[in-house]
């Protein structure tokens, strides 16, 4: 699991080699950096461990004493927010940021140093200039104080401004590493000429209106993102933009975005199912789990992807992101379709089809938020999404049956009964973790954020007791790499919710809701706009801002033109999930690459038949409202 900093993955290593022993600038930057990062590595993975025993304690006192910790998800929600900061600073010094490198990759090596030195110094300016906000938040925070420990929220909050900090010198130290002062200069100098351009153009970019929309949304995002700039501080950098020079926001409010973002109760999940995928494979679990699915399946073409889609559906949504839910199935999936001949970018644009396929799979937050700022049932939301993501799911092993239709299989010894039985045994205490998953959820045991300790404690004790395999001198290497990857997707989800307030604020949710019902073609209009309209937020939002964000303004429209509330919830969750998993700019793509290690370059190919089948499933959910009303009931 744990893996090199300068691996090839998707979170997008260096495109260029770091040359500290050039100058003698470079051979003190490097040396700083481990010391720091090593103090930084350290507090992540003690952070993880007490996040670990946190909500887990949470689950035994309150299920087998029956005395409730009310302090612990304060607690542990508290030290997410310390643990993403510090997650983000790791990702930032071991070059693990979510970012396209399509461009980057494709210019000279001196062209590479050039915009490797530009991603660096246009993330040290937002980190410069979120400085100040951050601190001010911090203080402004100083004065709430939290209902159960009753201690000031200033603790949490103070995690902003010390990851900021410690972000900034990552960078510095990364530019002095650099192996061309020149360029970097350079580089620095431009980002330096584009800030100041667009400083002195704020009086002009005021009178603008709308139009400032698209100069910071698409086009300062745009550049960034091909540029080679991480995701997140695209992001970051257009709202910071467009908030400071044309609207008379205080900054300190993004800032406060960007911790309501990071600090959302169920990304609790995403670490912890990170880490239990490790586990996974340390234990020999998941070892044992692909021995017997390829003795099943291993006569089967394309076998293992019929696998991964099945388990995506019948896991989605037991950790409430989809994002964890990958991260518990790739890790046990992929080192063995790998070795099967399987590409790693078809792998990548499955599993980000699969994501997209399983969003309105129960226990689903998108649904769950949905019914909260809308008052659709959520019973009825749950009830209503398992055909539909079935009718998605049959569409890709389509794919997959194509695709595999030639593969040879000659190679592969098809497995006796006995052989197949006894494999099946081995594997028994694996797969029944789902389900012990699971039931721990719909008896109550554990909330869905808890859950995964439950999953954790039992790895655990059949890596010890069953499996005898458990490699201790691996752990603190797995809980680094899950604090870096923690911290690169809580700081895009971050940077994203900054987004969707500041398009809030701009008013051009209203005037989207205001158009749309104004569509001709009836319902069936509307739907269609509604396909269009949620496929391009999905791509740029996370799905839980959009629905808080337009959920409210349209759910009534599509009542009142007769459109049923449930089909209609259906409908924009797979939108929203295919522009989610979808390149250049969604952000659950950049989750799967991270998750699966590969590089985003190499699932672009990939993904446009998975995409195409995709829409394809959409429009038949849409055009057919029995596959999402079909088993509802009137107590609905």
């Amino acid at each position: 699991m744990a893996s090199s900093p300068n691996s090839a993955m998707g979170t997008a290593t260096l495109p260029v080699a770091l040359h500290p022993a050039a100058t003698p600038l470079g051979r003190l930057a490097m040396q700083a950096d481990r010391a720091i990062g090593g103090v930084v590595a350290f507090a992540a993975a003690v952070l993880l461990l007490a996040e670990i025993g946190i909500l887990g304690s949470g689950v035994f006192a309150r299920y087998v004493l029956q005395v409730p910790l009310v302090w612990s998800d304060e607690l542990a929600s508290i030290l997410f927010l310390w643990l993403s900061m510090l997650g983000a600073v790791l990702a930032l010094r071991r070059g693990e940021h979510m970012r396209m490198t399509g461009l980057v990759n494709r210019v000279s090596p001196r062209a590479q140093v050039f915009l490797e030195a530009f991603a660096l110094a246009a993330s040290l300016a937002l980190l410069l200039m979120i400085l100040a906000p951050s601190i001010d938040h911090a203080q402004d925070e100083s004065f709430v104080v939290t209902p159960a420990l009753e201690v000031s929220s200033a603790w949490r909050a103070s995690a902003l401004p010390t990851g900021v900090v410690l972000m900034t010198l990552a960078a510095l130290f990364r530019l002095a590493q650099l192996p061309s002062w020149r360029t970097t200069i350079a580089a620095i100098g431009l980002v330096a000429a584009l800030v100041l351009g667009f400083w002195l153009a704020g009086p002009a970019l005021a009178d603008l209106d709308n139009i400032n929309l698209l100069i910071f949304f698409v086009g300062v995002v745009g550049v960034n993102v091909f540029a080679g700039v991480p995701i997140a501080f695209a992001f970051a950098l257009a709202t910071y933009g467009y908030l400071a020079l044309t609207t008379q926001t205080p900054l300190v409010v993004m800032v406060g975005r960007l911790d309501e973002g990071m600090s959302h109760e169920i990304l609790l999940a995403i670490p912890l199912f990170i880490f239990l995928g490790a586990l996974l494979e340390m234990t020999g679990m998941a070892r044992a789990m692909i021995a017997f699915l390829a003795s099943l399946l291993g006569r089967v073409r394309g076998g293992l992807s019929y696998v991964l889609v099945g388990a995506m559906y019948l896991v989605s949504g037991i950790s409430g992101s989809k994002v964890a839910d990958m991260a518990a199935i790739a890790p046990v999936l992929f080192p063995e379709m790998r070795q099967r001949g399987a590409r790693p970018g078809d792998l990548l644009a499955l599993l980000a089809a699969t994501g997209a396929q399983t969003e309105t799979i129960p226990p689903s937050i998108v649904l769950i938020t949905i019914g909260s700022v809308t008052g659709v049932s959520i019973a009825a939301l749950f009830t209503g999404g398992l055909l539909p993501a079935a009718v998605l799911g049959a569409g890709l092993c389509l794919v997959v049956w194509w695709r595999a239709r030639g593969e040879d299989i000659s190679a592969v010894f098809r497995q006796p009964g006995r052989a197949v039985a006894k494999a099946g045994l081995v594997a028994l205490p694996a797969l029944l973790l789902p389900f012990v998953i699971r039931t721990a959820v719909i008896e109550g045991v554990a909330t869905a954020t808890e859950v995964s300790t439950i999953g954790i404690a039992y790895s655990v004790l059949m890596g010890l007791l069953v499996y005898r395999r458990f490699q201790w001198r691996r752990l603190p290497a797995m809980l680094v790499e899950t604090a870096s990857l923690t911290g690169t997707i809580s700081f895009i989800i971050g940077a994203a919710t900054g987004m969707a307030w500041g398009l809030t604020q701009s008013g051009f949710s209203q005037d989207l809701a205001h158009w749309m019902a104004r569509v001709p073609g009836g319902h069936f209009g509307f739907l269609a706009i509604s396909i269009v309209v949620f496929i391009v937020l999905g791509s740029v939002l996370e799905g839980i801002p959009a629905i808080v964000l337009f959920g409210p303004l349209l759910f009534p429209i599509a009542r009142a033109m007769g459109v049923n509330e449930v089909h209609y919830a259906m409908v924009v969750v797979f939108a929203m999930g295919i522009g989610l998993f979808s390149p250049p700019f969604g952000v659950g793509y950049y989750g799967a690459c991270a998750i699966s290690k590969i590089h985003p370059d190499e699932g672009l190919r990939h993904m446009a038949v998975y995409v195409a089948v995709l829409l394809v499933g959409l429009v038949i959910v849409a055009a057919i409202p029995w596959l999402s009303t079909g088993f509802l009931t009137t107590n609905f």
